[in-house]
């Protein structure tokens, strides 16, 4: 996409944010705050994180994807810190344009002038379409992930 521009997310890209995380439809019940009364408090907070980048994608003047870069001080590894990418999307009218590779760049280009020694994500085994982008952006797959939802 040649008039693309990835950009920090601001208060008014609730809606778009919402509307690409649906998108995704494979979230446990209940963990999408689809209504905005609800999630405007917690992009706010969001928004004024100094480790945290949540970024988008913009095309013209339409949202197309979406990544939360999230990097965290650390003791070990020369005390280099480390990257948590999540929630990355592109809206399913424009992937394979581009948009998903802009975003990783932007995310890892960020990590590096951080001085990161790793980039992390965690994707869900049926997802063999991410699977192969993240492998295809250089991604290795590395080691097998648990998780406890709390309530």
């Amino acid at each position: 996409m040649s008039s693309l521009r990835i950009r920090p997310a601001v208060t008014d890209d609730l809606p778009a944010l919402l509307e690409l995380y649906r998108q995704l439809a494979r979230f446990p019940v209940g963990s999408l705050p689809t209504d905005p009364a609800v999630a405007g408090p917690v992009l706010a907070r969001i928004l004024t994180d100094p480790a945290r980048w949540l970024l988008v994608a913009e095309a013209g003047d339409r949202v197309v994807g979406t990544a939360d870069l999230v990097i965290i001080a650390n003791l070990t590894h020369g005390s280099r810190p480390w990257a948590i990418v999540e929630n990355m999307v592109v809206d399913a009218r424009t992937r394979r344009c581009g948009v998903g590779e802009a975003l990783m760049t932007h995310v890892l280009d960020t990590a590096r002038a951080a001085n990161c020694y790793k980039v992390q994500l965690l994707s869900r085994n049926d997802r063999s379409e991410a699977h192969a982008f993240y492998a295809a952006v250089g991604f290795t797959q590395s080691a097998a992930g648990f998780r406890i939802y709390l309530t």
